[in-house]
């Protein structure tokens, strides 16, 4: 399976508090990602605020639901940084293989299709790729 995820509230933090403590903010977040998935897993940054985690491997899509959920909560929890508490939330979209997409590129793009409808409905939250998020994304 595959997550996009996308900080929400992470451009005020740049704006209030500076770049240095968004660099180190996203530097706690890919900690705190790591940590919510199996040394199998892979985290990383595409850039700016946004992240993919790859699940190597999964029995059923809930499964990957649960985790991309154990992320949201792990991201609302407050984040202590240079003597100031830090508010995130993220939303989470999740494709699985192969039922929605059969190589990398569909993988990506419907999690991206399905994070952008975690954010159009209200933000911090998951949402699994549905086939026909396509038509509502457009």
């Amino acid at each position: 399976a595959l997550m996009f995820i996308d900080l929400d509230k992470f451009k005020p933090v740049n704006d209030t508090f500076g770049h240095e403590v968004g660099d180190l903010l996203l530097k706690e977040v890919a900690k705190r990602l790591q940590d919510c998935v199996r040394g199998s897993d892979t985290a990383s940054r595409l850039g700016g605020d946004e992240f993919v985690v790859l699940l190597l491997t999964i029995e059923e899509e809930q499964d990957a639901v649960m985790v991309a959920e154990k992320i949201r909560h792990a991201l609302n929890q407050p984040f202590e940084l240079a003597g100031y508490s830090l508010h995130i939330s993220s939303s989470i979209g999740v494709a699985v293989y192969p039922e929605h997409g059969g190589d990398e590129e569909q993988l990506v793009r419907n999690a991206d299709i399905a994070m952008y409808h975690s954010k159009n409905s209200g933000r911090n939250n998951v949402k699994l790729y549905q086939p026909g998020m396509h038509e509502d994304s457009e």
